[in-house]
């Protein structure tokens, strides 16, 4: 899937890929496509919570290994 920005968050427990998320977020226009790479086993069921929360859609969620790997659109 195309992406316009990517977050790393490997290695960062809760809560920091939710913070790195909302501010790479705020930094992109609507439509934006925004990737999320994460390894804290809470980010399966944080992210489809922030997207519900935030009004962002998360467009998916995969595993590559034991990265989680996610894919939400900026409102």
């Amino acid at each position: 899937m195309e992406f316009n920005l990517e977050v790393d968050a490997i290695g960062m427990n809760c809560p920091l890929p939710i913070l790195r998320t909302k501010k790479a977020l705020a930094t992109m226009q609507s439509g934006e496509i925004l990737k999320i790479k994460a390894t804290d086993a809470g980010a399966a069921h944080d992210f489809p919570a922030f997207a519900k929360q935030t009004g962002n859609e998360l467009l998916s969620s995969t595993t590559e290994g034991d990265v989680l790997v996610f894919f939400m659109k900026r409102r």
